[in-house]
């Protein structure tokens, strides 16, 4: 017992010591390099930083004596955090708040927030939230998303978090998810709401306009909601009306929402879906970049892979999904409106955005199956299942759904390598996953996700950067720190420069590489060896700490409220 107090009391000592240590010295860390990148796209440099606290107090030529610690990396770059403009993770840091697959990757901010955000619920939100839990089952301890956002910090996550508020979260909040318009007086309502998540603190609101219900969203509807988010400085983004056969009219209207609400934009996870539309993506350009000379701000971001991943539900007309997913299922289960639906996903002109035919049942594989029984087909795709169970493509993805009772998660090819590499060299495109954060392990392995949730980032700076320079190393950084930062207008992170916060992360881009196959995802990115968040180590030597440091960024809308 004596040597147990004695043990205690040395631990006590040696942390006391530490810490006046690390008080009486003016820097509690120095990292030392020889390729500092500021994130504004600039050369890298060589030099010192000192973080102090939570903050980056000095940059250039240090006193090592004034630091606690010193961190000498040598040639490895030293970059500010990276921002992930659009991730899933929302739900999966309740599970597990390492973030692992994105911290691997030097990512140090989440953005939530595509068409569904968490928050604001009512009472029959989050009853149809808890029916519809998979693998992954949670309490809903909150009803806003500011609360969402602190009920997060409270259980512990690695990562700094932000999130839009999703316009389809606010429809089913007022309509439900009926196929309808809203009333001025539920239209107020809407805003209403809008107006309150801008005050705490959203970044923005953002639309998902090919699956239900956000597809019922009128342009009117959109505008009344970007109009409210133009008055916090906040930002519209969509996943607009189509990303295939419609895509120049998508993006015509996706335009019109900005001009007339007089707000800032960006397209979540840019692309022309569908061989028979790779064409048009010269055209897209144009008009955005037309757009940007007469003076309104618009901006997307991009994924690094030539597939997407969605559920099942993007091979179904929208009216048979009106009303929310128990009506969808009621009618597939009809004989007469099941031969309807195979009819639509099977016609190549229809006019809502049909991934069916855009990739083709032999593109589609199988990624996260709800039922148990059911997981054996996980990573396999449409073709294959029907073939095993000798029905059609089409009825098989309709049995499918309705005997996992969920929208079964897949992958669909659908991209040209070639608009890849052209979107990433546009000045005013960044980043996203469009994926979940998540580990190698346990409850995580029950699915194949896209292997983007391990790789998206570090594919840019391994395979497009250094293998292929497709863009310079400085330039990736740019669009990776500081211009999504910008672009949300976010105060104080996204650059290294005194007076920002100390979230940084420091790579080898002679082996920065991404691991993860679509036929094996769930491996971790090797060439980051150190992350800071909010100065904390969070990653040291490839490892993770265990360290919990992030915390809420909040959009302009909170600080005008204030």
């Amino acid at each position: 017992m004596q040597t147990l107090k004695l043990l205690r009391f040395l631990i006590f000592y040696l942390a006391l010591t530490v810490a006046q240590t690390s008080c009486s010295k003016k820097y509690d860390l120095i990292i030392r390099s020889q390729k500092i990148y500021d994130g504004l796209g600039s050369a890298p440099v060589s030099g010192e930083i000192a973080i102090k606290k939570d903050k980056i107090i000095a940059i250039g030529e240090l006193d090592d004596a004034d630091a606690a610690h010193i961190l000498d990396v040598g040639d490895l770059a030293v970059s500010p955090g990276f921002i992930n403009m659009l991730s899933w993770a929302s739900t999966r840091l309740m599970i597990d708040g390492r973030s692992l697959s994105d911290i691997k990757q030097g990512v140090t901010l989440e953005v939530f927030g595509e068409g569904w955000s968490e928050g604001p619920l009512n009472a029959k939100m989050k009853e149809d939230i808890r029916k519809r839990q998979k693998d992954f089952k949670y309490d809903i301890a909150w009803t806003t998303l500011d609360e969402f956002l602190e009920h997060l910090i409270e259980r512990g996550i690695s990562t700094n978090v932000a999130s839009y508020v999703g316009a389809s979260t606010i429809r089913i909040h007022v309509l439900g998810e009926e196929n309808r318009q809203p009333t001025p007086e539920e239209l107020e309502k809407m805003q209403q709401l809008t107006r309150e998540a801008m005050r705490d603190g959203a970044v923005g609101v953002a639309s998902a306009l090919i699956y239900a219900p956000g597809v019922f969203s009128s342009t009117e509807e959109l505008i009344a909601l970007a109009k409210v988010v133009a008055e916090y400085d906040g930002i519209y983004t969509s996943h607009i009306r189509s990303e295939g056969g419609q895509l120049l009219e998508a993006v015509d209207e996706f335009l019109t929402i900005l001009e007339t609400a007089e707000c800032r934009g960006e397209i979540f996870h840019l692309k022309a879906a569908g061989k028979a539309n790779w064409s048009k993506l010269h055209q897209v350009i144009e008009k955005i970049e037309l757009a940007q000379k007469r003076g309104l701000s618009v901006s997307a971001d991009m994924y690094t892979y030539i597939a997407g991943a969605t559920g099942l539900d993007a091979t179904q007309p929208p009216w048979v999904q009106e009303g929310g997913f128990e009506k969808w299922l009621e009618r597939l289960r009809d004989p007469e409106t099941r031969k309807k639906v195979i009819a639509e996903m099977q016609d190549s002109s229809t006019a809502w955005e049909n991934f069916y035919t855009a990739s083709g049942p032999q593109n589609i594989f199988l990624s996260s199956l709800r039922s148990d029984s059911l997981k054996y087909l996980t990573g396999k795709s449409v073709a294959e299942v029907a073939k095993m169970r000798g029905t059609s493509a089409a009825e098989t993805v309709i049995d499918l759904i309705l005997q996992d009772d969920s929208r079964v998660e897949a992958i669909f090819f659908l991209m040209s390598e070639d608009n890849i590499k052209k979107q990433m060299q546009l000045p005013w495109v960044s980043f996203c996953s469009d994926a979940g954060s998540m580990a190698p392990e346990g409850i995580f392995l029950k699915s194949s996700p896209h292997p983007r949730a391990y790789g998206n980032f570090v594919r840019l700076l391994g395979k497009y950067v250094r293998e292929e320079s497709v863009i310079s190393l400085s330039e990736a950084i740019r669009k990776l720190t500081s211009f999504p930062a910008e672009n949300l207008k976010i105060q104080n992170r996204g650059q290294l420069k005194e007076g920002y916060f100390a979230d940084l992360v420091i790579f080898d881009a002679a082996k920065i590489q991404d691991h993860a196959t679509f036929e094996n995802p769930h491996q971790l990115a090797s060439g980051v060896e150190h992350v800071f968040v909010n100065g904390v180590q969070v990653l040291q030597n490839g490892q993770h700490t265990n360290a919990k440091p992030g915390r809420i960024v909040r959009g302009p809308g909170w600080r005008k409220s204030r």
